[in-house]
């Protein structure tokens, strides 16, 4: 009966402490405090496991639970790409679920584990907790998350809270909400036992939420300063939502299809540079699904040629989205077109490195024909030469030192900050999420996109396909948004502003590779210790 008992309440504390993650991660204002408190049910219950295999288990459980409340949207969007059974993605997806979010495994065993060294004595009581904490950031840093998630990116929603991400990225943000966590914990664990231990925690929990407050309030008040009234840039962003390409140049020919996308983006930018004068023109990620400056065909030339007639005769610089050709390799790039030093019409292009696994690269070692027979939708493209400034000349001979990124590359902190710390003076991304248009991912992208911002004090421009396009400012708010499943152009003003530097520019995503060594450390020294059993 005792043990029915305690097995009821670990999965009471698995499943409130899903439910929490769920309105958590809706990145409402209002749900921000939840963050404070998600993880203490389950932490509550791994302290009550009677052994380090049970603690394990509800690791493992909370996995496939988090997945599911969290992501449920994603196994139906890719059911719908590779044509495949619903109840098959679901299945794979909830079975590597434990790899995905392999740090509420890794937490829950060495907290057991912690939990059996130090016992019930208070003089080491603050080890699991601090254990935990530094095992489940650091364990984040190498686990193959799919959406490079964090429990930090819930702070989004408070316009002070995030700035802390300058710092360390949004895994400082969880590190300290863990630590957060843990004091809840313990204040409530230190109230039911009618103990005075609640105090210290108490303690902690408000000089936490004070730090991260005050920092935030300061740092915001130092970034909006730095911002001047008068634009440096006015750029025109057309998000045309043509959506299906593939499908639609199987049913009426990709020379058509193509046509059709020029025409569409000619139409809205000429409406765009009617409304305002542009010092600049963006179109989204392979807009143009094809070689441009390699064309695979003589129709292909003549549309390239187009291309560059329409950008010479309006006179506005152009960047979008296209395939690069070098001999046989293929890159999804981005292409830039605007004046040379001579006044000629020069190109350059950007190649996207990080690329989604399967659906855009396969690596070689995996690149069989029997792959491509079982997996027909699997990708072609090859990773581009990693991050790299790109110089754009603009009329009047201005050159803007732009970090070009490309839909996934996103997510990643370090990969951002290398090109950022090149001298960047703007962010570019180009992005197409219409492969999840009417769920939660274009939102979600476009929040890791402004983490990217925040870690970086640099201003960016995101326009996609399909939505949602957007200004962002250094403070990771954004405006100008175009939103998801919508046709319409705009013009974003990116406002002059003062370069502010920031420790997650410098060293990128530095706070898991320390978290994995002081934890080891920590996990050195309480091997050392004798062992404290409780009782």
């Amino acid at each position: 009966m005792t043990l029915a008992k305690g097995w009821a309440g670990a999965l009471l504390g698995v499943a409130a402490t899903t439910g929490l993650f769920a309105a958590f991660g809706q990145l409402q204002p209002g749900f921000v405090w939840l963050g404070a408190v998600a993880m203490a049910p389950w932490l509550a219950a791994v302290d009550r496991a009677r052994s380090a295999r049970g603690a394990l288990a509800l690791g493992a459980l909370l996995s496939v639970t988090f997945t599911a409340a969290v992501f449920g949207w994603f196994p139906g969007a890719i059911a719908a790409y590779a044509r495949a059974p619903v109840w098959l993605c679901w299945a794979v997806f909830l079975l590597i679920a434990p790899v995905l979010e392999l740090q509420f495994l890794t937490a829950a065993w060495v907290r057991a584990y912690a939990r059996r060294k130090v016992g019930d004595g208070p003089r080491l009581a603050w080890v699991p907790p601090v254990l935990t904490a530094l095992v489940y950031v650091g364990t984040e840093g190498f686990t193959p998350k799919l959406f490079a998630e964090t429990l930090g990116h819930g702070l989004y929603a408070s316009e002070t809270l995030r700035q802390g991400a300058d710092l360390a990225g949004a895994p400082g943000l969880t590190l300290g909400l863990l630590l957060l966590n843990e004091c809840v914990v313990a204040v409530g664990q230190g109230l039911v036992a009618r103990r005075g231990s609640w105090r210290v925690p108490g303690v902690v929990a408000a000089l936490l939420a004070l730090v991260g407050f005050g920092y935030g309030h300061v740092r915001l008040g130092q970034v909006r300063a730095a911002v001047r009234e008068a634009p440096a840039l006015v750029v025109g962003a057309v998000q045309a939502n043509i959506t299906n390409i593939e499908k639609r140049a199987a049913e009426q020919g990709t020379y058509e299809v193509v046509r059709d996308i020029l025409d569409t983006h000619y139409a809205m930018s000429d409406a765009l540079l009617r409304s305002a004068p542009l010092d600049l023109l963006v179109w989204p990620e392979t807009v143009y699904p094809t070689t441009f400056g390699t064309p695979k065909s003589e129709d292909g030339g003549a549309l390239d040629e187009e291309i560059r007639a329409w950008v010479a005769e309006r006179g506005v610089p152009l960047v979008f989205g296209t395939y690069d050709l070098d001999g046989e390799r293929e890159f999804n790039a981005a292409m830039f077109l605007g004046p040379s030093a001579t006044g000629e019409l020069a190109r350059s292009a950007y190649r996207k490195t990080m690329l989604f696994p399967l659906t855009e690269w396969v690596p070689d070692a995996m690149d069989t024909p029997a792959l491509r027979a079982w997996m027909p939708w699997t990708g072609r493209w090859k990773r581009g030469p990693g991050p790299r400034l790109v110089d754009f000349r603009l009329n009047g001979g201005r050159v803007l030192r732009v970090a070009p990124l490309i839909c996934y590359e996103a997510l990643f902190p370090n990969y951002v900050a290398a090109e950022v710390r090149q001298g960047a003076e703007l962010i570019l991304t180009l992005s197409n999420d219409s492969w999840f248009s009417g769920t939660p991912a274009p939102r979600l992208h476009l929040m890791h996109a402004a983490f990217r911002s925040i870690e970086t004090r640099t201003a960016q421009v995101r326009v996609t396909n399909s939505g949602i396009s957007a200004f962002i400012d250094p403070a990771g708010a954004w405006t100008s948004a175009l939103e998801d499943n919508q046709r319409a152009g705009t013009v974003m003003r990116v406002p002059e502003a003062e370069r502010l530097h920031s420790l997650a520019e410098a060293w990128g995503d530095w706070l898991w590779p320390v978290a994995l060594a002081l934890a080891g450390g920590l996990g050195v020294w309480l091997r050392r210790q004798p062992a404290r059993l409780p009782g």
